[in-house]
């Protein structure tokens, strides 16, 4: 079965960090380009952060530039979003998704949800005093 799960969730006090996992099973994520989405109550669901396949290709929303990396580590079939500086705008669910991507478009990333194939359950961040 594919899977993807995220973990690193919590609550923590504005300026704090958190470091979110998603880990996949049932297949490799190096096949795949992967990102990060989050959707706050009333909101749309938004890209925060997405890497490609190959050469570490990344983006960052404007409102996370600057304090957010996502990385990827193959050799465990994970990749990490490290939050930093968060402030109370950044609370949401968090989750992870994953494209199966072409050889010839292993240098791209993806922004737009509905170019995902897999879905995490999501995580809960919540950025509070």
């Amino acid at each position: 079965q594919l899977q993807l799960v995220e973990s690193g969730g919590g609550l923590v006090q504005p300026g704090g960090s958190l470091r979110l996992s998603c880990a996949a099973s049932g297949f490799t994520l190096d096949n795949y380009a992967i990102g990060w989405f989050r959707q706050a109550p009333g909101k749309e669901r938004e890209g925060v952060s997405c890497i490609s396949k190959r050469d570490g290709n990344t983006y960052y929303a404007a409102s996370v530039k600057g304090r957010f990396t996502i990385s990827r580590d193959n050799a465990k079939n994970t990749v990490y979003l490290q939050m930093t500086n968060l402030n109370p705008e950044d609370t949401a669910v968090y989750y992870c998704a994953a494209r199966r991507t072409e050889y010839y478009n292993r240098r791209n990333y993806y922004t737009d949800p509905s170019d995902y194939d897999y879905w995490g359950q999501g995580t809960q961040v919540t950025v509070s005093s």
